[in-house]
């Protein structure tokens, strides 16, 4: 894989934005918490010993389709560009629903090393619609910027979706990889905090391999202490937000002794 990970199978851990200025739940002139409660949480995250961290802007409901507000992409690049300035581990950026532009142009202005794109080829029926991949337009986009540095991972039939037609597995894998250009793939369960089934992430991994990609697969949702042992015998990592949250509610505050239990049970 191309980020620069110190463990085998990194346990990435997320750093959920509250809402940000513009978002119905948004607390009128109180930008100064939301960056406390990001770096609190960022600071969590590392001091409990995950290996990277993930930016996303999930207080914002409900999401823009593919097209976040310039206000967005100028908030959350400040909130990354202060993550990076004040962790060591890699950062990443995911901009919901879909904004992959805009995750790219974050993480090539704050320094950030990856980024999440939910769908990249193909399309999804989600709650905000049709949602379709701009893979051409990211991947160009990226190297417009000089930001080659800058990882993409990619879902493959994204959580909070269903698909528009029946298609193999192997199609959508090979389609993200070898068309798309995505630097890894990501499998998740159906919704956030939902499991991850393991027979649909083994035909992921096997897919990946029989293409023979250096690609990583990380698992996307649903890892819990409990499970996060036999999840990376499958999975090259994993992105673990609501298992690490105070009594393991998502939208409360990281959990430092969540993540120590989490991190340990991973090694």
């Amino acid at each position: 894989m191309s980020l620069d990970f110190d463990a085998d199978t990194p346990v990435v851990g997320m750093v959920h934005l509250s809402p940000l200025p513009g978002a119905p739940g948004y607390d009128d002139g109180n930008r100064p918490a939301i960056r406390d409660a990001a770096l609190r949480d960022a600071s969590r995250l590392e001091a409990g010993g995950v290996d990277a961290l993930l930016v996303e802007n999930f207080g914002d409901a409900p999401f823009y389709a593919d097209d976040v507000p310039k206000h967005v992409v100028a908030s959350m690049a400040a909130l990354v560009r202060d993550i990076t300035r004040e962790t060591e581990v890699p950062v990443g950026v995911n901009v919901l629903r879909n904004d992959a532009e805009a995750a790219v142009s974050i993480a090539a202005a704050a320094d950030a090393d990856f980024v999440r794109v939910n769908v990249h080829t193909g399309a999804r029926l989600t709650d905000q619609g049709v949602v379709g991949g701009q893979a051409a337009e990211t991947v160009r986009l990226r190297d417009r910027l000089d930001a080659a540095e800058v990882s993409m991972l990619a879902d493959i039939d994204v959580k909070h979706s269903a698909a528009l037609a029946e298609r193999p597995l192997s199609e959508g894998v090979a389609e993200l990889l070898e068309r798309g250009h995505a630097d890894g793939v990501i499998a998740s369960g159906a919704g956030t905090g939902h499991a991850t089934d393991h027979d649909h992430l083994q035909a992921v991994v096997d897919a990946r391999d029989r293409l023979d990609a250096d690609a990583p697969v990380f698992v996307g949702s649903g890892v819990t202490q409990e499970t996060v042992g036999a999840t990376l015998d499958l999975a090259d990592g994993a992105i673990v937000g609501t298992a690490l949250k105070q009594n393991g509610e998502t939208t409360a505050p990281v959990d430092g002794d969540r993540v120590r239990a989490l991190v340990d049970a991973a090694r």
